[in-house]
């Protein structure tokens, strides 16, 4: 049903004050001035242009004529398709025919505006009222929320891509590492072996940084920067050199011990350095990046300099927006200043951007001393008495099982394992085991449903369970390994992992 609005009954014409009720008080005091009708209308900023039943302008407020880019009294008796930009006509055609579809959005360049009709009278041909409203900021806030909710879809697809990599990675890490620790591996293989972790390793990092976007909440430690930026830095000269483009590392000396995740401030700056160097071999001449760490209050800050464009105060305005990019498709994510500031004001800091078109850009990184008290490493436990385990493992990759079982059966232990929940239940209460390693997401029962079952049936058997998962950014998974606190392999996990976890039960470590 289309809507129709009432003609107010107020002319447009000086509000006088009412006359007097009989033998009453007049309704205005004869002080109040006098108030235009015009300009009630001039002061709101929605746009309100009133059309003739031939479509001609009858009247219009400042706003509408600063919408359409006309003066206010040149618009009155022209035509509405005369007065209005014509990639506008179309929107305004469609709502006068269909005022009850609601508000149709017209092109304004950068802005948003939006325009609702209203017929007035009850006969036709009607009058028309247009109303325009400027949208822009309601748009920018609804493609926030969308962004916002790709980044959700992305941390729950990153989960799972996690979880079905770290899978494989235990078993090409653990077995690098059994054959590398082998004195019967004959020496022509000790390189290749030695490619193999460094490669296995490489890979497991990338996997973990993925995991810092989808959920920054890894342990942190008391430590230096300076090896961070130096690692950083190392990582990337010789390739820069061979573009033309040097890298400089300056750090102030004295500067004070950091509070961070080491692997998750070094992503910063790989992504800082490899934007500028991008940005200079984008401009097609030599050029340079500098890194400079000075001490900033009680913490220190890290300038990112390059030589390269700059970026005009547009593009500088985006550069931390999820999905922004100015590079061709292909070659860009648009995330990675993004992740970067997460990690900063994960820390307690922020990082900042200064740039000119023409006169480069820096990056500066400002990270606090101190986000509390720092918290003591814990001592390295002493192995206790070694003696062989029977262990069972649980879990539903074969080639875990036969690594683990392996590595632990080299190492003295008496391993026996299972492929689901269910098997491992039925073991574990059969029969006496010093150590039960079950992975947390596997078919038909999961490392949750095995714990609670276990611990239901035979608590002290539970009591000697420890966890292994690639699912490190589930958030029920997090919450149930902090409500039942037992110990956790993170995969791919190490053979030195491996054996701190068997000193917390007294075994033999190989």
């Amino acid at each position: 049903m289309i809507p129709h609005v009432r003609a107010p009954a107020i002319d447009c014409h000086d509000c006088q004050p009412a006359a007097p009720r009989a033998g009453g008080k007049p309704r205005m005091p004869d002080s109040a001035p006098p108030v235009l009708w015009a300009e009630v209308v001039d002061a709101l900023p929605l746009g309100l242009c009133l059309l003739d039943a031939t479509g001609r302008i009858e009247r219009a407020n400042r706003a509408f004529a600063r919408f359409v880019g006309s003066e206010k009294a040149t618009v009155a008796g022209m035509t509405w398709t005369d007065a209005v930009p014509a990639d506008w006509r179309h929107g305004i055609h469609a709502a006068l025919a269909t005022p009850a579809a609601g508000e149709q959005i017209l092109p304004a360049g950068a802005r948003t505006v939006g325009v609702t009709a209203f017929l007035l009278g009850d006969r036709a041909p009607h009058r028309a009222l247009l109303l325009f409203a400027d949208q822009t900021d309601r748009r920018v806030l609804a493609d926030r929320l969308l962004q916002s909710e790709k980044l959700s879809a992305i941390g729950q697809l990153i989960a799972g891509v996690a979880h079905d990599l770290n899978n494989p990675l235990t078993s090409v890490v653990g077995f690098a590492d059994f054959l590398a620790e082998s004195p019967d591996a004959p020496p022509r293989i000790r390189e290749p072996l030695r490619v193999i972790q460094q490669e296995a390793t490489r890979a497991s990092k990338i996997v973990k940084n993925l995991l810092s976007f989808a959920r920054r909440q890894e342990s942190r430690q008391r430590a230096s920067l300076t090896p961070v930026l130096e690692a950083t830095v190392g990582l990337f000269r010789n390739q820069l050199s061979a573009s033309e483009v040097t890298l400089d590392l300056d750090v102030d000396p004295g500067l004070p011990d950091l509070e961070m995740n080491p692997h998750q401030v070094q992503q910063v700056f790989v992504n800082l350095i490899q934007n500028a160097a991008q940005a200079i071999m984008h401009a097609e001449r030599p050029g340079s990046v500098r890194v400079r760490a000075r001490r900033w209050m009680d913490g220190v800050a890290i300038d990112v300099s390059d030589d390269g464009p700059g970026m005009p105060p547009e593009v500088a305005a985006r550069v931390f927006e999820p999905f922004y990019t100015t590079k061709p498709e292909g070659q860009g994510t648009g995330l990675g200043l993004s992740i970067s500031q997460g990690i900063a004001k994960e820390h307690g800091g922020r990082i900042t951007l200064a740039t000119e078109p023409g006169k480069g850009a820096t990056f500066t990184v400002e990270l606090p001393g101190r986000l509390g008290e720092p918290t003591p490493l814990p001592a390295a436990a002493e192995p206790r008495e070694a003696r062989p385990l029977r262990i069972l493992v649980v879990d539903d990759e074969p080639h875990i099982l036969h690594y683990l079982r392996a590595t632990l059966e080299a190492w003295g232990h008496a391993v026996e394992t299972a492929g689901d929940g269910r098997a491992g239940l039925a073991r574990a209460v059969a029969e006496p085991f010093d150590l039960i390693i079950s992975d947390l997401r596997m078919p038909r029962a999961g490392g949750q449903e095995f714990y609670a079952e276990l611990h239901a049936q035979a608590a002290p058997a539970a009591a000697r369970v420890a966890f292994s998962t690639g699912d490190t950014v589930g958030g029920d998974t997090l919450a149930f390994l902090e409500r039942c606190g037992r110990p956790c392999l993170h995969k791919p996990f190490s053979l030195t992992e491996l054996r701190a976890l068997l000193r917390t039960v007294g075994g033999s470590t190989g």
